[in-house]
Parts: C-alpha cells; structure tokens; sequence
C-alpha cells in the first residue's frame, strides 16, 4: 500500500474529532506505543526482533523495541463496523516504516457470531491480536524463539468467530482464511491458501488456547537461494548427477506445505502471573521443523511485576545435503570443487536465514506501572545461540552468548 495513505491513516486523530461530533461519536480513535532503547554486549551480530533487517550491538538503537500504533474504529449500525489499524516499526526495512496492521469490515450476525472481511491478525499465537502492543504484556518483547516461526502477522481475507459459555467457561473458536505476502530482510514470502483454527477457553484467571494452522509457502526473490537452486539443477544436468535436480526441488519454496500447531496457557491469580507456549513447526521446503517454547513466571507486588522467562528453540528436521563427495573418475577437473562448493552451500541452510537456527534465552525483567496507561519496563535477555542462532548480520567468529538489554516506556491512550 502507497506510504502516502499509510500516512494519513496514522494522521486520523487530527481530523476525526470533528468528523465524530458530528456523527453521534461514531468514530473511536485509540492509539499505542513504545519508546525504547535496546543494545547487547557484542559487536559481531545484531540482535534484533522477528523480520527486522537490522538491530542492536554493542551500540544503543531505538528501532528494535520501539513502535506507534493508531486505531480507528467506526460503527456503522448495531451489526456492522469498520476498523483500521496503522503501526509504525522498523522491520524489514533499515528505517521506519508504516503498515496497515488491520482493515476489515466486523458483521455481527448474532451476539455468538461474528465475521470480519478484509485484513485481520493472523491467529497463531497467544497474543496475536496484540503482540505490538506493549503495554498489555508483561514481557517487554514475545519471546523471538516462538514468535518467530511464523513470519506473517496478518491475512488478507476473512474469519468467523463463534463464542459460546458453559457454565463458567467461556469458550471461543475463531477461523481465519486468505493469503498474505510478508516482507522480510530483502526478500518476501508469500502464503496462500492460510487457514487457521484457534480455540481458547477462559475460566476465571486461566486462558487455555490450543491453535492449527496451515499454507503454501513462495520464497521466489531471495537472491542467494535462487543461485542454489539454480546452479544445483545446473550441476545435475551438466554433470548428470540426478540427485542434484532432486535436492534442488527439495530446497526450492514454491507452494510448499507448511504446518504451525501450538498450545498456551496464561494466569493471572492471587498476584501470581504465569505465560506459557509451545509450538511445532513443519514445511515441505527448505526452512527447518522446529520445536519452539517459553515460560514466563511473574509476582505482582504493588505496582511492580518481575518476571523471569526460560525460552527455547530447537530443530526437529532439516534439509540433508546429497551432494557427492566427489565426482566419478573421468569427469571434468572442475566437477569435484563445483560439489564442495555446493554441499557447502547447502549445509549453510538450517543455520542461515530469518528463523533459522536454534537458542535458548534466560530472561530477567521487571514492568512499573506507575502512571494509568502507561509503564516502564526493564529487560535483561541472556542468549545461547547454537552457531548464528536467531541474530542477524552476524560476523564470522561470532558464536555467543550475547546479553541484551532494553529499557522501554509502553504507553495507551
């Protein structure tokens, strides 16, 4: 979408009001944000958020925790109403940016049901609908090992939302369809075909969530990955060496399968605080399965809450590389270190790229709300990457742990 519309959507508080009195205040602009300084220990990579092109090192940046965000909701009648959400961030891009989080029409068919068309989040975490909104999480940032594994936050289509209580449970299923194209560190995936099923249940202080969702995935602009593809089919035909066009097709992401299961728990109860996910990841391409987890454990105390988060990424499966270790006697002198270069190449995959590789993170941090709708919040995140781990423009000899730190102000209004 034009940046310029982007723009006037984030500018709405300045000439709505005028346009709300005179609609019965039909139109409700709410807004939030984060300001907020982050930087680590080491200067051979960045640490940086899920998608982000670039973060901090051993310097203090704005951009990885800081963002701007703008709502504007408009009620048609009792059954229909429009919103449109704006955030500003720095993602893929090196500067800031602006998106268009949300568009979407809401039809309440019943006081169960409902639909919405348009953009919507996209279901696959416990804190989908509000992940960029710091102030209503306890941690100053999801944690990168889980939130990672999906690059989309968002779907162009439609869902439906059915609620219903039982006794005192509250039971709500939601199932999200469409197709998105998500940009990351130059590149871009595109999913279709996305389907997402999310159910949770609310009972007194304890959300249970339990989530599915699936697509086809298209990587067709990575520039590195297309010179694999393409020199290992070069190999296979030139060499004769099959197993090379196989391998090729193995890697190449193009309407491959892609799974996400994942259940959370959260509570909120005699001042204790407690969120937790575990999520699997699995593709028919060349991004690794994966096994994802956190665990946040916290303890209000007036208007103080520190917490401590363990959280963890491993791979479950990866592309195999079966390149030959050598070419057949009689094959051209070239034909040998064209295959080391290759398998090289290929053992490169399950380490490199955007939520790729494996971590585990210990996480310290404290929240003070110590003004209504605002607080201040203070990170410490100590990271075991195994090789790059999830940081990016990492520098050889690079290898961790790194710590990080954050100080960020969440405010809503």
């Amino acid at each position: 979408m034009n940046k310029k519309i982007l723009a006037s959507l984030l500018a709405l508080p300045l000439v709505v009001p005028a346009m709300a009195q005179a609609q019965d205040n039909a139109v409700k602009i709410s807004g939030f944000g984060t300001a907020a300084l982050t930087w680590s220990d080491d200067d051979r990579a960045q640490f940086g958020r899920p998608n982000q092109a670039s973060g901090a090192a051993d310097n203090f940046r704005t951009g990885v925790d800081s963002n701007l965000g703008l709502q504007a909701d408009y009620a048609v009648n009792n059954w229909l109403s429009l919103t449109a959400q704006g955030l500003v961030r720095q993602d893929a891009e090196e500067h800031y940016g602006a998106e268009l989080s949300w568009a979407f029409a809401k039809f309440r068919i019943s006081d169960d049901l409902s639909v919405r068309v348009g953009r919507v989040g996209l279901p696959v975490f416990m804190i989908s609908d509000y992940r960029n909104v710091g102030y209503a999480n306890t941690m100053l940032r999801p944690p990168s090992e889980v939130y990672s594994q999906v690059p989309f936050n968002s779907v162009d289509g439609a869902d439906i939302t059915w609620r219903r209580d039982y006794g005192n449970t509250t039971v709500t299923s939601q199932l999200a369809a469409g197709a998105i194209k998500s940009p990351l560190d130059g590149f871009h995936v595109r999913g279709k075909d996305i389907v997402a099923l999310n159910v949770v249940a609310e009972n007194g202080p304890f959300t249970l969530r339990v989530g599915h969702a699936r697509t086809r995935i298209t990587v067709d602009d990575l520039a590195s990955l297309n010179t694999l593809v393409g020199s290992l089919r070069a190999a296979g035909a030139g060499y004769r060496l099959p197993q090379l066009t196989d391998l090729a097709g193995q890697i190449e992401a193009k309407d491959a399968k892609g799974t996400f299961n994942s259940i959370g728990l959260t509570a909120d109860w005699n001042n204790f605080v407690l969120q937790t996910e575990f999520a699997k990841r699995k593709t028919e391409t060349y991004i690794n399965d994966t096994t994802s987890w956190y665990v946040m454990g916290g303890y209000r105390i007036g208007k103080f809450l520190p917490y401590y988060t363990r959280s963890e990424l491993k791979i479950d499966g990866s592309i195999n590389s079966t390149v030959p270790a050598a070419c057949p006697a009689g094959y051209p002198a070239a034909c040998t270190p064209t295959l080391m270069q290759l398998d090289g190449a290929v053992r490169r995959i399950p380490v490199s790229g955007v939520g790729q590789g494996e971590q585990t993170t210990d996480t310290i941090g404290v929240r003070w709300d110590f003004a209504s709708s605002v607080a201040l919040k203070v990170q410490i995140d100590r990271i075991k990457p195994s090789g790059n781990g999830l940081f990016i423009n990492a520098q050889p000899g690079f290898s961790g742990p790194v710590t990080v730190g954050a100080v960020a102000l969440d405010f809503v209004f």
